[in-house]
Order: C-alpha cells, then structure tokens, then sequence
C-alpha cells in the first residue's frame, strides 16, 4: 500500500492580549479551555501523502518500466511502479498502473486498495470506498484496506463507522501505526483522552520518527491539565519534523497557558510562517502580540 499519512491536532485557545491565562480569572480561564477542547476536537489536517520525489525519478520508474516489459502480464509490475508514481505524486499514472494490474487479475485486492487510496487523494471518496469494499471482499482479513475505508468515514464525520474499521484492523494484529493513530483521534473527539494517549503512545512505538502522534498525544495530555508531558511531545514532534505548523503552534500554547507570552508569540509567529493559512497560530499571534508590544 503506497499510504503514508499525516495528521495532528491543534486548537486555539482563548484568552485575553497581553494577558497571561493564569492571571485569568477562573470562569475566564474555563471557557479558554472549554473552547480549547472544542477546537481540539473538530481540527484535524489534511490527510495526505508524503511525496516522494525520489520514487519518480526517471531512472527508477525506467528500472520498474523494464520489469514490467520483462513480464507484461504480472500485475505485480503494475501495482509496484503505480505504488511509485503515488508515492511521486503522479495519480493518473498510478490509476493507470492500477487499472492495469486489475484488469491482468481481477481479484488483485492490494491493487483494489491502492488504487482505493489514489482515489482518496484525488479527492472522489465514493470510487475510493468502492475499491476498498472490493478489497475486502475479496480478501476479509487485510488490514490496509480496513484502515483506508475507516479514514473515509472519518473524514466523512462517521465516526462509529470509522471506529469499526480500526478496531478491526487492530484486531488482526495489525502493526500500521495508522490504526491506531486515527482511534487515538476518535476517543479524542469523544472526550476519552486516557484510551487516546494509549492509542498514540501505539503508534508511537510501531513509527516513533513520525511527529504527529506525539502532536496528537500531547493534545490529550493538555487536555488532562498534563502540561509537562504535552510540553515534551509538542517539543519532540518540532525534533522530528521542524516545518510541521501544528507542531510549532501547539508548543506555543503550553507557553501561553505558562504565561510565558513572549516565547509563544514567538512560536506561534513561527508557525504562522509556515503555513500564513493555519487559523490557530493566527489567533494565537493576535492573542500574544501585547505581550511583545508591552515592552
């Protein structure tokens, strides 16, 4: 499966400029948090792939070309050089290898969910839930398939649905880090942060270079008044992947909940030049900016 996805949490929480949320008074403070909790629940990026550039070069797509010429009618080939033109970001190249690769084996499932996936990313859900219900019909017990059809209705807000297929696909002992990562949202929408830190701490050890579940853990500790342990994830995740926005912004907010405005403006304003789109870092510039202006 050629999926490699990446997904964090952030929120933005509210509090007066200038001012630092322990000089809040409680009810004040309380409603930053409640808001802080919604936003944590309902933000989620994007899920895409990371693009591989090197997967598409020339010379490699030649070396693939020249194993599918050796053996035209091995659907493998296919579905090998469609894997690298989706990791390169080359869809209709992919769909083509695919297509191909199903129409030499009809009940080539893994070419079904690969193809599933491209689909997804093309952004036409319906054929891609076609293609992963083929999968598994074809074959009940692959996990990639449960896990691309659950990011589907996760993104379609069905949750219960999306629940079902990660707990199935956890359930065949799965090791993508993937299954657990996208529970360890859920419970987290749902408010179960202890079962979400346990997702995450999961996924974690299963691809423990990925900086966005410790993004997604450090949400839940924040959300059990855990700051420390937020602090270092937030901080972890910027070691991993340091043009990551969410990373950069959600480090900021344990400095803003600190009262340590000046380096979370700094951070926010970091993460705002990552990405000038990302509304949390905006508010919390707008939010921290007194504190700079102060002195």
């Amino acid at each position: 499966m050629v999926e490699v996805t990446g997904e964090s949490l952030i929120a933005s929480e509210k509090g007066a400029r200038g001012l630092s949320l322990r000089s809040l008074g409680t009810g004040i403070l309380f409603a930053a948090m409640a808001t802080f909790l919604v936003a944590c629940n309902t933000t989620d990026t994007t899920d895409t792939i990371r693009i591989n550039k090197e997967q598409g070069t020339e010379e490699n797509i030649a070396s693939l070309t020249a194993v599918i010429e050796s053996n035209p009618r091995d659907p493998e080939g296919y579905n090998t050089r469609g894997s690298a033109y989706g990791r390169a970001g080359e869809y209709k190249r992919a769909l083509g290898d695919f297509n191909q690769a199903l129409e030499l084996d009809p009940r080539f499932y893994k070419a079904y969910a690969n193809r599933g996936f491209i689909y997804r990313l093309m952004g036409e859900p319906e054929n891609a839930l076609s293609d992963y219900n083929t999968a598994l019909q074809l074959n009940p017990r692959y996990d990639v398939a449960y896990i691309g059809r659950g990011n589907i209705y996760y993104h379609a807000n069905q949750l219960d649905a999306a629940m079902n297929d990660f707990n199935k696909a956890i359930g065949l002992d799965t090791t993508d880090p993937r299954a657990y990562h996208r529970r360890g949202l859920i419970f987290q929408r749902r408010g179960n942060h202890e079962r979400a830190i346990e997702d995450f701490s999961t996924a974690i050890s299963l691809s423990p270079n990925s900086a966005e579940p410790y993004n997604g853990r450090g949400i839940s500790y924040v959300a059990l008044n855990d700051d420390d342990n937020a602090f270092a994830d937030f901080n972890h995740a910027i070691e991993l992947d340091g043009k990551l926005a969410e990373s950069w912004a959600n480090q900021a907010l344990i400095y803003e909940r600190r009262g340590e405005l000046k380096r979370a403006y700094k951070s926010y304003s970091h993460a705002l030049s990552l990405d000038p789109k990302y509304q949390p870092a905006r508010d919390g510039v707008a939010r921290t900016r007194g504190a700079v202006q102060v002195n």
